[in-house]
């Protein structure tokens, strides 16, 4: 590369970064939000909490890299043009196409990037996630039961404990359970403790009361007992086997999936968008890099106005994002639909190209400017304040 393509090229490897970050940033702590019970209902630690949260980053760079390419190409490309450097270049002979090649090489660059992530980086993150919060929920009586709290192991059934004492021992606990639809099962003991063997999980309590309230009787049974086992094996055994979703499988998983798979059996649709979706992923930032570049990247003079060409690319790239969304949706049921976002993608660089190489300015119509300039002169002339006397 010369330098002008290296000064460009750095340019918007540059914006691309600052807008990636920014982007990532904001909807990572929204989603981080969503998992803040991690710290209050089960008791983990800061390190915990970041960490499991963290492992998500790779998925929302894949989604997020080709709207900050987008973004990037926009803001050099009116870099340039504020500074009449792309006015320069083309009086130099350097054409349209010419001073998009340092564009391709940077986008090049987050396309290796989007590749990497969706292939490998992004599931490896997700089935990550799912080790580890199987790995908590099956350690659930050492992390989730908190002194002071109420602990929801299950949809219908909540556990308390007063305190810990040394030795693994619980004193003060409560369980309430109403798995099952028939009666509700109430428990208080003074203390217990947690004991594993090769039949499972359980809870041992001592010197307490069950209570026991069946559907259609008026009056509750009430037995007091001296050492009771409460199952916990349901919750302890979660994380010795993790079935993997299709998002959590790489790239060469979906593409040979085994035929006794179980999920494959049953959606297989899903696994071909899912395979389609990250086959698509590094072509989507040449598709909006290019279709920036068509709309700001002819040269103009500083009395052409660049916003209407600014909105055209912004709404091009959402309405081809959004049509994106609707064919992936449809492979699930329609695998034709797979192939008629290849082509609409392709079709969409194509076109671009086209623009590029001929030079084209994509400008409003005279008659539009015309109307839009009447309907803010009447509009001015509203709220205009009539002069004082």
């Amino acid at each position: 590369m010369g330098s002008i393509d290296r000064y460009i090229f750095r340019t918007t490897l540059t914006s691309f970064a600052v807008v990636l970050i920014s982007l990532t940033g904001v909807i990572w702590i929204t989603q981080a939000l969503r998992g803040i019970d991690l710290m209050t209902s089960q008791g983990q630690t800061i390190v915990t909490f970041l960490g499991i949260t963290g492992l998500v980053i790779p998925s929302l760079i894949g989604v997020i890299s080709p709207i900050a390419v987008m973004i990037a190409v926009s803001h050099t490309l009116n870099k340039l043009a504020t500074d009449s450097e792309i006015i320069v270049m083309n009086a130099a002979g350097m054409s349209p196409f010419r001073l998009f090649r340092p564009f391709v090489y940077a986008t090049c660059a987050v396309a290796v990037l989007v590749t990497f992530i969706a292939a490998y980086l992004a599931p490896d993150g997700l089935r990550r996630i799912k080790q580890w919060d199987a790995e908590i929920t099956a350690d659930v009586l050492a992390n989730i039961l908190q002194p002071g709290r109420f602990a929801q192991l299950d949809q219908n059934l909540t556990i308390r404990i007063r305190e810990r004492k040394p030795g693994g021992e619980l004193a003060g606990i409560l369980i309430d359970d109403r798995r099952d639809p028939k009666e509700r099962i109430t428990i208080l003991a003074d203390h217990g403790t947690v004991v594993k063997n090769g039949d499972g999980s359980f809870l041992v309590l001592e010197d307490g009361n069950l209570e026991r309230f069946e559907v259609g009787k008026r009056d509750p049974a009430l037995v007091a007992f001296a050492r009771y086992a409460f199952d916990m094996s349901k919750f302890s055994n979660q994380g010795h086997d993790v079935t993997l979703g299709i998002r959590e499988r790489y790239l060469w998983e979906l593409m040979a999936p085994s035929e006794d798979d179980p999920i494959y059996k049953q959606i297989p649709g899903q696994f071909r968008q899912e395979l389609h979706d990250r086959f698509l992923a590094p072509i989507y930032p040449f598709a909006f890099a290019a279709l920036t570049f068509a709309f700001l990247g002819a040269p103009r003079t500083t009395r052409q106005s660049r916003n209407f060409s600014m909105g055209s690319a912004i709404l091009t790239v959402f309405g081809v994002r959004m049509a994106g969304f609707a064919c992936s949706v449809m492979t699930v049921k329609t695998p034709i639909a797979a192939l008629l976002q290849y082509v609409m993608l392709f079709g969409v660089i194509g076109l671009s190209v086209w623009i590029i190489v001929g030079g084209v300015v994509v400008e409003p119509p005279p008659a539009l400017m015309e109307a839009i300039n009447r309907s803010n002169a009447r509009i001015a002339r509203l709220f205009r304040r009539p002069a004082a006397a």
